[in-house]
């Protein structure tokens, strides 16, 4: 054994200095809680979303027609068309004394201009050539005569008056007159002015329903009125229940049921 100490042996182990990363680590947490705390801040500056509803409204209502047009077709036959036009003005008298009888007003009925016509009848003969068994079939027009026609139009307010008259008047059969009634048709001409009431009656629908659908909700209310547009207008007959994407105006009845739709949006609250 020797009396010498053996030489110590360097340590192979080193301090490691964590300085620097804790510096790192500390500036990243504190942009970290910087921008969450920015964040923060402009979520409560910023202002609570607005939310809107939409609704549809409508109004109905029952109208009485108080226009009345209707035509009557006067109508005149004879193998000449002078005949023809004499045949045609004695029916056309006829009618318009039959109306003012009726108690028609004079300026409220309006002949219109009269048409004529030369009326044509096709003949087909066959006949067999000399010395030939060969049929020849021929075609001829043989004129029949002239015919006319005159309308007479009645507009009034006295409905009631005309729709009588155009069921009686073809009593003129029996003396004579050739006459052809069409239908009346029907008209409302306080059909403007009603309207704005109709789309008053539809915005004060469209808004209680917005009010319904909104009380069930908890802390929502009804706001302001934000836009407003007119829909379709449908003009009916009574009861009835068509629609039209243009809309649609009756006039073959004299009681109809108008209906007017709004689009409503309003804020909630």
């Amino acid at each position: 054994m020797s009396d010498h100490p053996e030489p110590q042996r360097p340590s192979t182990s080193r301090k490691i200095d964590l300085r620097p990363i804790g510096v790192v680590a500390l500036a990243v947490a504190l942009v970290w809680s910087t921008t969450i705390a920015a964040g923060t801040w402009r979520d409560v500056r910023k202002r609570p979303e607005k939310h809107n509803i939409r609704v549809t409204g409508s109004a109905k209502r029952r109208i009485i027609s108080d226009l009345i047009q209707w035509e009557a077709v006067i109508e005149g036959r004879a193998p000449e068309r002078t005949a023809a036009y004499r045949a045609l003005c004695d029916g056309r008298d006829k009618a318009v004394a039959f109306l003012v009888a009726q108690g028609i007003k004079p300026d409220e009925i309006q002949p219109q201009s009269t048409s004529f016509e030369e009326v044509f009848e096709k003949v087909v003969e066959e006949k067999v050539l000399p010395g030939t068994n060969v049929p020849v079939r021929t075609e001829t027009r043989v004129s029949k005569g002239f015919v006319t026609h005159e309308s007479i139009v009645v507009r009034s307010t006295d409905v009631a008056r005309v729709e009588k008259a155009s069921r009686e008047i073809t009593s003129l059969l029996d003396q004579g007159v050739s006459v052809n009634s069409e239908e009346p048709k029907y008209f409302y001409t306080r059909l403007g002015e009603l309207k704005l009431e109709m789309l008053a009656a539809a915005a004060k629908d469209a808004r209680a329903r917005a009010e319904n659908i909104l009380r069930s909700a908890d802390n929502a209310s009804i706001g302001k009125l934000i836009v407003a547009d007119m829909g379709i207008i449908n003009i009916n007959p009574a009861n009835a229940t068509r629609t039209s994407e243009e809309g649609t105006n009756d006039t073959t009845s004299l009681e109809k049921d108008i209906i007017t739709i709004v689009h409503a949006e309003f804020e909630v609250n």
